[in-house]
């Protein structure tokens, strides 16, 4: 059965190209292929384990096809097992996403699979993110339509993917319906544009459909959340919120409790050139949102919760303690601020300098005793920013770039991160765990095309918690635009336990052919999260080959 669904998948790939080659009136097509091996080895020192396949490989192939207003697509995915870190339940090969729909300057409209996004997602995000092995995709129909000038709308109605067992999609039990209303101001009032002025709101709903069958408690069919947002900006500064309320909805992640659930975000900056300031607020209460109430981790979300922190690129900044949004409860600030110092200045160089510096913290919300009968299972009142005093997070971060002369350019950086691991759950010690990270980065422009890149990172734990102190090191050579070398060396240096102190090191080699590109490393890889956004997934320790290949038409 699997064999024969990849077989007519594969047939309608081909019509689909014979239709396109055959077209007189600018039919297209266009796509993807990604693939992902990895040849993995036995490693008792770093605890890597070897599968008995010793091969993986994820493979995706994406088609799509559009011809006056007409749209089709179609995505095949190949699991032969799954890659490292993967969902144990991606499984098999067969078609993962499939579409038909039409669209011009009014509607468009699609059946079969789809992503969306209302607002910000606080209400409702519909995503892939190949790197986590995220994909809650719709199934179902999607439509956009521009009725009036200035009035944009959304309706979907579905189900979410779950999951990809023995080559076909398994989605989640129950039924997503929602609505959007985005209102631009500025096109029904053109004089704002002469003001510098731009005002944009929106207004979402949202509600699930999932049936009852708790052996205990009666529990709602249908839970409903909506809200509304606005984004104002005058010349230079700007503003926007989102406001979102839930309806109660007990679930296994909040231990079937009857709260409503309400998320707040809101953003507010100033920018101009050479400088630039961003300060965020956030507080979320039960808004764990899910397709099935039965679900955890990052699996049946309906939405998003948008982290207040700043994306870290270098890697024991980003893999070792990252911070995982909160869906239950969470009160989070941040304050970034960039500044560039004038070139010809004495602190600006000859070419000028760049300072960043970001906060950012997160709390408990806070949770106070009510009267309620205790039979209603409404435990507990929150108000607006209140906090438990429980600290979740602290990250407080300091930039500095500057360009040295024309072959040299630096880097530097310095991280001081508090999590509690109670709560964050991305190390293996107890309790508050304090970090400070500094990183150079060198850059050294040999001519036009080739140069030299090198990091060196430090990492050490206060009373060496977790596993203590880290360095990495990260030299990369690239001859521009199709070609570069990379060799990274990470030691696990001051590990409390001596047998565990390890060294991982790692090359790599790429090369890019325009829309091709290919790359193999080799070596080892320790054990972490990899988060994009507040999502995160644990990947552990390996050591082997992975070869990654990617190609767009």
């Amino acid at each position: 059965m699997k064999h024969t669904r990849l077989r007519y998948c594969i047939l309608g790939i081909s019509a689909l190209y014979a239709f396109n080659g055959g077209a007189q009136n600018g039919g297209s097509v266009s796509g993807n292929i990604e693939s992902q091996y990895q040849y993995l080895l036995s490693d008792t020192a770093i605890s890597a384990v070897q599968p008995q396949e010793k091969s993986l490989i994820n493979t995706y192939a994406f088609i799509n096809y559009t011809n006056s207003g007409f749209k089709a697509g179609t995505r095949l995915e190949l699991y032969a097992p799954r890659i490292l870190g993967y969902p144990d339940r991606f499984d098999g090969a067969g078609i993962g996403y499939r579409y038909v729909g039409y669209e011009n300057d009014i509607l468009s409209v699609t059946v079969g699979n789809f992503y969306e996004q209302f607002g910000t997602g606080l209400i409702f995000r519909a995503y892939e993110d190949r790197n986590l092995g995220l994909d809650n995709a719709m199934d179902g129909l999607s439509l956009r339509i521009r009725p009036f000038k200035g009035i944009g709308i959304k309706a979907v109605y579905g189900k979410q993917r779950f999951s990809f067992e023995g080559g076909r999609v398994i989605n989640a039990a129950g039924i997503v319906r929602g609505f959007d209303v985005d209102l631009g101001f500025n096109e029904w009032f053109p004089k704002l544009d002469e003001k510098e002025l731009s005002i944009r709101a929106g207004f979402s709903m949202v509600s699930k459909f999932q049936a009852a069958n708790h052996p205990e408690y009666v529990l709602p069919q249908n839970v409903g959340s909506y809200g509304g947002r606005i984004d104002v900006t005058y010349k230079k500064f700007y503003i926007n919120a989102e406001y979102i309320i839930k309806e109660s909805d007990p679930s296994l992640d909040n231990e079937y409790i009857f709260n409503w659930g309400k998320g707040i975000l809101i953003n507010a900056g100033y920018s101009k050139k050479g400088f630039g300031v961003l300060l965020s607020a956030k507080h979320i209460d039960q808004m764990s949102y899910r397709s099935d109430r039965e679900m955890v981790l990052n699996d049946g979300m309906i939405n998003f919760i948008p982290p207040l922190t700043k994306t870290h690129t270098y890697n024991l900044v980003a893999q070792l303690y990252p911070y995982v949004s909160q869906p239950l409860g969470e009160v989070a600030y941040q304050a970034d601020v960039m500044y560039n110092i004038k070139k010809g200045t004495k602190l600006g160089g000859k070419y000028g300098t760049t300072v960043s510096a970001n906060f950012s913290t997160a709390f408990g919300s806070g949770q106070f005793a009510t009267n309620a009968n205790p039979l209603s299972r409404v435990t507990y009142r929150t108000d607006l920013f209140s906090t438990d005093g429980n600290l979740y997070w602290r990250d407080i971060n300091l930039e500095v770039k500057r360009k040295l002369n024309n072959k040299w350019s630096l880097i530097a950086s310095y991280f001081n991160l508090v999590l509690n691991n109670d709560i964050i759950k991305v190390a293996d010690a107890p309790g508050i765990i304090k970090a400070h990270i500094g990183v150079v980065e060198l850059l050294y422009k040999i001519n036009d095309n080739h140069s030299i890149r090198a990091e060196f990172q430090g990492l050490w734990t206060e009373d060496r918690r977790d596993r203590g102190h880290w360095y990495t090191a990260l030299v990369e050579y690239t001859i521009s635009p199709d070609w570069y070398f990379t060799a990274v060396f990470q030691h696990n240096y001051g590990n409390p336990q001596e047998n565990r102190r390890n060294l991982y090191p790692l090359i790599a080699a790429g090369k890019i052919w325009g829309a091709t590109r290919l790359e193999a490393r080799f070596g080892r890889v320790n054990a972490g999260m990899f988060c994009v956004g507040g999502v995160c997934r644990p990947v552990p320790a390996s050591s082997g080959l992975t070869v990654v290949f990617s190609h767009s038409f």
